[in-house]
């Protein structure tokens, strides 16, 4: 059986110690937390170090960033390993497995005006190379893994696709970075999904579940039922952290998550 975590802003309550209440009454098994950037992460290690002396279950980090290591702008792109650096080392203090990233996020898209990135795909490949290498190496040094998220083309042009994440994986060769899959945006990029999930299996580490609307699963049309088995075929056993919108009541829409997944195989 599969772990389910619900990203904190989900959650009611006031506190982490609050959320975790919740959270477990409704049959999630953790909190995935959110990491703004400006060293926010960081500053909330006195409230983060609280939660986990209480018991709080707090395995992955999302990023919420304005900017990420794939930014156009060098100084953007420093600016967004400084955060990711710190995040990972504040996951790794709580006992967490890593943080999950996108390359960028609506930054440009290929599908809209002006069409043609300002940035030639070999020097694209170079700055996400680099990003991936000098992330990866803190992320082993501290014991966790950085996720690599790909994202449906209208939010990024340079990572969609689990294929197009495991060939960069395999250029930068460290076993700290792995594929963060989303079911969101393999809905949208992926002809097969459980066929995604299985090509690319070596290399994925962590997974990010809504529908295919984007709000909770159970309220799309995604077959949850394919899709979970494709993770159980490939032996995976971490989290299915819920990253989405709520439709409808939304206390019960969390609530409902968890019976909704593990009555569809996870």
């Amino acid at each position: 059986m599969l772990k389910t975590a619900c990203q904190e802003q989900l959650l009611p309550g006031q506190t982490l110690q609050q959320k975790w209440d919740f959270a477990r009454d409704a049959g999630f098994d953790g909190i995935e937390l959110r990491a703004k950037g400006d060293l926010h992460f960081q500053e909330r290690l006195p409230e983060l170090r609280a939660a986990r002396r209480d018991g709080v279950v707090m395995p992955t980090v999302c990023v919420d960033m304005l900017h990420f290591f794939g930014a156009f702008d060098a100084d953007l792109r420093r600016d967004a390993i400084v955060q990711l650096k710190s995040q990972l080392s504040v996951i790794a203090e709580l006992g967490g497995l890593g943080a999950q990233t996108p390359a960028s996020y609506g930054m440009f898209s290929r599908r809209l005006p002006p069409f043609t990135p300002p940035r030639g795909a070999d020097e694209e490949r170079a700055v996400l190379l680099d990003g991936l290498t000098e992330l990866g190496e803190h992320a082993a040094k501290e014991g966790v893994s950085l996720f690599l998220e790909p994202l449906n083309r209208y939010e990024d042009h340079m990572v969609n696709r689990l294929d197009q994440a495991a060939e960069l994986i395999r250029a930068v060769g460290l076993d700290s970075v792995r594929i963060g899959i989303d079911s969101y945006h393999m809905n949208i990029e992926e002809a097969d999904p459980a066929g995604a999930i299985l090509a690319a299996a070596p290399y994925i580490g962590h997974a990010q579940v809504s529908d295919s609307n984007r709000f909770q699963p159970g309220a799309g049309h995604l077959d949850w039922p394919v899709w979970l088995a494709a993770l159980h075929s490939i032996g995976y056993d971490g989290y299915l952290a819920v990253e989405c919108c709520l439709t409808g009541d939304p206390v019960e829409a969390v609530r409902s998550i968890p019976t909704l997944l593990r009555r569809s195989g996870a």
